[in-house]
C-alpha cells in the first residue's frame, strides 16, 4: 500500500517589526457636551438659535417670560435702596448722636454733682461755725444725693451705649441692609434663570421645544456639543490596558470613508468599571472641519507593544489545543511533519510573533496543518496543488472511466 503524502504550504520565519494593535468597536462622542435645563418653569419667549447655530460660551440661547420676576427683582431693589439709606442714617448720623447724647449727659451729671459736693462740703464748715442752720446743710445733702443718683444713671447709660448699644444698633443696621441685599440678588438670580446661556463653546445639537410651549423646569431644553474634537470611548482588559500610555497612536475606521482617521489616546481612567471590570480609554480625534459626526460607531485600533527585530510567522501557522498551548507544524530533514511547541507574543495584520521554540531556520507549516498528525509524509508545494493530484470525480487515475 503506498504511503500517503499530504500536500501542505510552508516557509521560513521572517524577521522583521511587528507593532501590536489592539482592535475594538466603538462610538464616537463630543469632547464635551452640555444639557440645558431651566431651574423655572416658564413659557419660551423667543429662541436665539436653531440646531446647527455654534455659539461661544456665554452666549444667550433662549429667554423664558419673565415680567413677574422683573417687577420682584425692581421691588426688591427698592427696598435695597432704602436698606442702604438706613444704614447710612444709623451709622452716619443716629448711633454716633447717641452716643454723644449719653456723653453730654454723663458731662454734665459729673459737672453737678462735683458742684453739689463742693456746696455740701462748704456748708458742712459754715454749719460747723454755727453760721449757717441745720436745714440748709440738709437740703444741701440731699441735693448731692439726687446729683448722685442722676451722675450713676449717666454713666451707666453712656456705659451701655459703649459695650453694647453702639454696637448692637450698628450690627442691627447692618442686618437689615444684609437682608435687602439677599432679597436683590435673589430676586436677580431668578431673573437670570430665565435667560438660558452656553457654557461652553460648541454647536447646538437639540431644541426640543418652540417659542410659546411651557419648559419644565430641570428638562433638557437645548443640548449644546462641542465637536471640535471627538472622543472614541473603549472599553478593554486591564492586561491590555495596562500596555498603553497617554499619546499612543490610534486610526478609526469610519463607515462610508476611504481612508482610516487618526487618533491618540488622551486619557486612560485609573479605575475598573465595576460592572464589566474593564478599563474605560478615550481615544481623541480632531473634528474641527466638522466632517465627522457624533454617535457614528466605529472600528479602533491602538498601536500597542511593538517589537523591532521579531520572528514571525503568519498567525494560521499557529494551532491552539484545548489546553490553551500553542504549538506549530514544521517540515522536517526526512520530509515528515514534526509538531514543535512555542511561546506567542504579539499578533498583527495576519502576523503573529513567535518568542521561543522557533529558529530562524526552520521550516513552518502556513497551510494544511490543521488535522496533521504528527510524523506524517508532506510534500510542500502551493496552495491547491492536492486537488490538481487528485483525478477528476468520476474518472479513473490513468483518464479511463470507472
Amino acid at each position: 500500500m503506498p504511503e500517503t503524502v499530504v500536500t501542505v504550504q510552508a516557509e521560513k520565519p521572517e524577521q522583521g517589526s511587528i507593532t501590536e494593535h489592539i482592535t475594538v468597536d466603538a462610538a464616537l462622542s463630543p469632547l464635551t457636551q452640555a444639557a440645558l435645563s431651566p431651574k423655572i418653569t416658564a413659557p419660551i419667549k423667543h429662541f436665539d438659535v436653531q440646531r446647527g447655530t455654534r455659539v461661544k460660551a456665554g452666549q444667550l440661547l433662549a429667554t423664558l417670560e419673565n415680567k413677574d420676576l422683573q417687577a420682584a427683582a425692581l421691588d426688591n431693589k427698592g427696598s435695597f435702596t432704602a436698606a442702604q439709606a438706613a444704614y447710612d442714617t444709623a451709622t452716619q448720623a443716629q448711633v454716633p448722636e447717641d452716643l454723644q447724647k449719653a456723653q453730654l449727659d454723663l458731662a454734665q451729671a459729673t459737672a453737678n454733682l462735683k458742684l453739689n459736693e463742693s456746696i455740701v462740703t462748704s456748708r458742712k464748715q459754715l454749719f460747723a461755725e454755727g453760721a449757717i442752720p441745720g436745714r440748709d446743710l440738709d437740703t444741701a445733702t440731699a441735693a448731692l444725693v439726687q446729683a448722685q443718683a442722676v451722675y450713676d444713671i449717666a454713666k451707666q447709660h453712656y456705659d451701655s451705649m459703649q459695650r453694647v448699644s453702639h454696637k448692637a444698633a450698628l450690627k442691627t443696621a447692618e442686618g437689615q441692609l444684609a437682608s435687602a441685599e439677599g432679597k436683590l440678588r435673589g430676586a436677580e438670580a431668578q431673573v437670570s434663570y430665565s435667560e438660558i446661556r452656553s457654557p461652553i463653546d460648541g454647536v447646538v445639537t437639540d431644541r426640543s421645544l418652540f417659542a410659546g410651549e411651557t419648559a419644565p423646569a430641570g428638562t433638557p431644553l437645548i443640548t449644546v456639543m462641542d465637536t471640535s474634537s471627538l472622543i472614541a470611548k473603549v472599553h478593554l482588559a486591564q492586561s491590555v490596558a495596562q500596555r498603553l500610555a497617554v499619546g499612543d497612536e490610534a486610526t478609526i475606521t469610519i463607515p462610508g470613508r476611504e481612508k482610516d482617521v487618526p487618533a491618540k489616546v488622551s486619557l486612560i481612567s485609573p479605575a475598573l468599571d465595576p460592572g464589566s471590570t474593564t478599563v474605560e480609554v478615550w481615544l481623541r480625534i480632531d473634528n474641527k472641519k466638522g466632517e465627522l459626526k457624533v454617535g457614528t460607531p466605529v472600528r479602533a485600533s491602538i498601536a500597542g507593544r511593538s517589537v523591532a527585530n521579531a520572528l514571525k510567522i503568519p498567525s494560521a501557522a499557529v494551532l491552539t489545543a484545548q489546553d490553551n498551548s500553542k504549538s506549530v507544524m514544521v517540515v522536517g530533514a526526512d520530509g515528515v511533519s514534526h509538531r514543535k511547541p512555542v511561546e506567542v507574543g504579539i499578533q498583527n495584520d495576519g502576523d503573529i510573533q513567535i518568542v521561543s521554540g522557533l529558529t530562524a531556520n526552520d521550516v513552518v507549516v502556513t497551510g494544511g496543518a490543521y488535522g496533521l498528525e504528527d510524523g506524517t509524509k508532506i510534500k510542500v508545494g502551493a496552495e491547491g496543488d492536492d486537488d490538481k493530484e487528485k483525478p477528476a470525480a468520476g474518472k479513473s487515475g490513468d483518464g479511463d472511466e470507472k
